[in-house]
């Protein structure tokens, strides 16, 4: 359907150029006003902002390598090794598309919350990257609402006013990547229609790893003097492969080999939203994000089982599954019936299934007021949300066969155990999230002004166990958050910002359902336990600069800020004392801090822009933590994690530089990025070496042709640099690596990609 949605698009799209009303100026006495977030705009000074112009300066759009090389804060781990499935860390929270990443980044789109219900993931794939009009990354705020840990990140998109015309565009490169999107924008009045489709399609560069994206995007908007309504539409069908890290023995030997596969995600997803708003006074004006979507998911993942024949004359011909003790248990499949040994007693693996269906909606609707106050203009923001989300989860474990090439190939039996290590799940879980905030920036006198925010929380979740009554569970979480910040502009130069924040997340369905240390779960999405988590709380402070400066010609734009965020009660995914399996506890605190510096100069073709950011990630609490594979570990298979020891995936150091100058029907571009190591899931307590850090240049240029027509080319990673994104344990012993003979240590990293190239042709009307 996603490819036909595309050829027709591309077919109407320079039909619908030539009608003469697409040329038409957006008429700025009608504005366009979508409620992008909660607050009205709060905090807005000191936020980075992400344009559509930054996103495509390779030529094409792309989300996360725009993010990448704009914020020196932000760095993007790879735990899946696919493009489209990493881990964004700020300032050490984390926003994922994977369960068991503890999620402290609040995501909106066009007002809408974006964190899917069920584990708080993020889902960049379900994002139309060519109907991105800018994001926008803000600190730490109560009004922000759950999830807010670290800040949160605002998506507005496109419309027909902001957007005119039609864009069409094609590439291809190596890997077998290759990608086309068009867009077409219209506006007459106070009438607006924007349409964007695309398609991406990666071979990806290591085996056995192609993803392919479809995604569409409309608005259709009527924007007049004194009220105005949007309507969004989004959809998208992704088929996702990412096979995540491999043995540093296997990747010596070959660096596009993966473990074990496959590791399939296919997502289903569409939403609808309205966004109207109402000026009911010269002063004050109503406005309202409403949205109901459906997300559907599922997930295959082959891995290796601790499973073999058992030994015994009572148990000759079965097969015994080891448990959390050492012992051996015999195997059942879920009809109670013993399985039995066809393989010869080994080179058995399993095939980890699940289905998630997940319906959402909700409203956020806030009254905003502006007027002159003390002389100066005081902002309140009243506002109110409320989101609802009915999630189906099934989940299986099928025994399978591994193949030669470590692929895992389904025997049929699914695996049922009476203890529970290994067992289908039915669950049906419900979420019922409620927020009243308000905001204010108040004027105190010239050139002091104080932001104000206050909200208040309650988080309900419902799981009701579908199979039996083992993850029945009735939860509450209530909060009343409060912020302050002082914003003290001595001049355009030069202005001074200090505040503090308190925020919070609930614990997700996913976690509750997943938090008994003696019923632990799959890592690949599996809940089977239910004790009560706490809700994680982080007292958030800051102090920054920031200002612009004009030298002769240039102007340039600087921020500096330092924060320190402290969480409460964190939760984290811990490994269980049976291999492949873990789960959700409450671990204490931990510790942001650090610093983040930018700076942007502009002049006339040219435009540089520098960053630099130290994070300080650390355990604040003392920790004894299974990680049976850390070859540190102690005989029980446990580490001892101490205060201040690292966090693992974050970055201590990061960098970045790019250069862009555009002449005369072309450009030239480029940038460096460079970071320090991080230490591997399942070495809390820092005991085993850091991969390596690292610097990866990438060039870009474009060309225009003929009139409307410009070529682009994009070559990342010029210097072929060998280097990794993420790094944790595997067990090697379990499985036959035949590019390794003899591989022993369990050291497993998620390899960059590297040297790639990718080039197209793009138009403009």
């Amino acid at each position: 359907m996603a490819r036909k949605f595309l050829v027709i698009a591309l077919v109407a799209g320079p039909v619908l150029v030539a009608s003469p009303v697409v040329a038409q100026d957006s008429d700025p006495s009608n504005p366009t006003i979508v409620v992008t977030a909660p607050g009205g705009g709060l905090d807005l000074d000191d936020a980075t902002v992400v344009t559509s112009t930054d996103l495509n300066r390779a030529g094409h759009a792309d989300l996360l390598g725009g993010l990448a090389r704009t914020v020196p804060g932000l760095s993007l781990s790879e735990a899946q090794s696919n493009p489209f499935q990493p881990n964004l860390v700020y300032r050490g929270f984390v926003a994922s598309p994977l369960q068991g990443t503890a999620q402290g980044l609040a995501f909106y789109v066009d007002g809408a919350r974006f964190n899917q219900p069920f584990g708080d993931t993020v889902n960049f794939d379900l994002l139309p990257q060519a109907a991105i009009d800018t994001i926008t990354i803000l600190d730490a705020s109560p009004v922000y609402g759950l999830n807010a840990l670290g800040g949160a990140i605002v998506v507005g998109t496109k419309t027909g006013r902001t957007a005119p015309g039609f864009a069409i565009s094609g590439a291809g490169g190596r890997y077998g990547r290759a990608q086309g999107s068009v867009e077409v924008g219209w506006n007459s009045g106070p009438l607006s229609a924007y349409i964007a489709l695309e398609e991406n399609h990666d071979s990806g560069w290591r085996r056995h790893s192609p993803s392919t994206l479809y995604n569409g995007f409309a608005d259709f908007g009527y924007d007049g003097d004194k009220a105005g309504i949007h309507l969004k539409l989004t959809g998208a069908d992704s088929d996702l492969t990412g096979n995540g890290s491999a043995p540093v023995e296997l990747l010596a030997a070959d660096r596009r080999a993966v473990f074990t596969y496959p590791d399939n995600t296919r997502n289903k997803y569409g939403r609808v939203s309205l966004h109207p708003w109402v000026e009911l006074s010269s002063t004050t004006r109503l406005e309202a994000s409403l949205y109901y979507q459906q997300l559907r998911q599922k997930t295959v993942n082959g891995d290796a089982a601790d499973v073999e024949a058992c030994d015994g004359e009572e148990a000759a011909g079965l097969l015994c599954l080891e448990n959390a003790a050492g012992d051996a248990d015999l195997l059942r499949d879920n009809a109670g019936n013993f399985v039995p040994d066809t393989l010869g007693g080994e080179g058995y693996g399993v095939l980890n299934r699940s289905r998630t269906n997940t319906r959402a909606g909700g409203a956020l609707v806030q009254l905003v007021d502006k007027r002159a106050l003390f002389g100066g203009e005081n902002q309140l923001t009243i506002g109110a949300s409320y989101d609802r989300s009915h999630t189906r989860f099934d989940s299986s474990t099928e025994l399978g066969q591994l193949t030669e090439d470590r692929s895992v190939t389904g025997l049929g039996p699914i695996i049922a155990q009476p203890d529970g290590s290994i067992t289908p799940v039915a669950l049906n879980a419900r979420t019922r999230y409620t927020g009243v905030f308000l905001a204010d920036k108040l004027p105190l006198f010239r050139g002091l002004s104080a932001e104000l925010g206050v909200r208040w929380n309650q988080a309900k979740v419902i799981l009701d166990d579908r199979i039996g009554t083992v993850l029945d569970g009735n939860h509450k979480f209530t909060r009343v958050n409060p912020g302050a910040e002082l914003d003290w502009e001595i001049s355009t130069a030069l202005s001074f910002r200090g505040g503090y924040a308190e925020t919070n997340r609930a614990p997700t369905p996913a976690e509750l359902a997943c938090a008994d240390e003696n019923a632990p779960c799959s890592l690949t999405n599996f809940f089977v336990g239910d004790p009560p988590l706490k809700q994680v709380v982080a007292k958030t402070w800051e102090l920054g600069a920031s200002g612009r400066l004009h030298e002769g010609q240039w102007q340039i734009d600087w921020l500096l800020s330092g924060y320190r965020a402290t969480n409460h009660d964190d939760i984290q995914f811990i490994a269980a004392e049976t291999r492949g399996r873990a789960f959700f506890q409450n671990i204490g605190q931990t510790r942001r801090q650090g610093v983040e510096a930018s700076v942007t100069a502009v002049q006339g073709p040219w435009s540089i822009h520098a960053g630099y950011a130290f994070t300080d990630a650390t355990f604040r609490t003392p920790l004894l933590l299974n990680s049976p594979d850390n070859p540190s570990a102690n005989e029980d298979g446990q580490i001892a994690v101490g205060r201040g020891d690292r966090l693992p995936s974050v970055p201590r150091h990061r960098g970045l530089v790019s250069v862009d100058y555009t002449g005369r029907g072309f450009s030239l571009g480029g940038d460096v990025q460079a970071q320090t190591g991080q230490y591997l899931v399942g070495d809390e307590a820092n005991l085993q070496p850091k991969t390596g850090g690292y610097a990866l240049v990438n060039l870009r240029s474009s060309v225009a042709v003929a009139g409307p027509v410009t070529l682009f080319a994009e070559l990342s990673n010029v210097f072929d640099k060998r280097y990794a994104t993420f790094g944790t344990f595997s067990e090697t012993g379990e499985v036959e690596l035949s590019e390794a003979p003899g591989a022993s240590d369990p050291r497993s990293l998620g390899p960059g990609a590297p040297r790639r190239w990718l080039a197209g042709v793009r138009a403009k009307f």
